[in-house]
């Protein structure tokens, strides 16, 4: 992988990967494609990544549901460092972000797709850009 950051996104549209995924790659960020809930466990079992950024409304298994899996295994590993996970929605109202958090997210993002935002997120968290 590269000198960026490894990043999990967990999105099903691909116009939105696409987007997202081109985006981060201009600041050398390798980037991971789980397409639902159930890929992004698989993936982050198999890789270490530094953020995850996780769509919710997806089929199979949304991103709330994931979430909660991917903190369920850091505890029952007993893994120090917490990944931090963003939430990328085009739910905006304050309940659906206290949802988010409630479910083990760290922030929240709507869309469509801001890198600038990101990046400001990014920095609340302390994750180097």
């Amino acid at each position: 992988m590269g000198d960026g950051l490894n990043i999990l996104l967990v999105e099903d549209n691909l116009l939105n990967q696409r987007i997202v995924t081109f985006s981060l790659k201009k600041y050398n960020h390798d980037v991971i494609i789980a397409n639902n809930g159930i890929e992004a466990i698989d993936k982050f079992r198999e890789y270490k990544f530094d953020v995850i950024l996780m769509d919710i409304m997806m089929p199979v298994m949304d991103g709330l549901e994931a979430t909660a899996k991917i903190r369920e295994i850091e505890n029952s590993d007993h893994i120090a460092k917490r990944t931090p996970i963003i939430a990328l929605t085009a739910n905006t109202m304050d309940n659906d972000r206290d949802k988010c958090i409630s479910y083990g997210m760290d922030d929240f993002m709507a869309k469509p797709f801001d890198i600038e935002k990101l990046k400001s997120i990014f920095s609340e968290l302390k994750i180097p850009v």
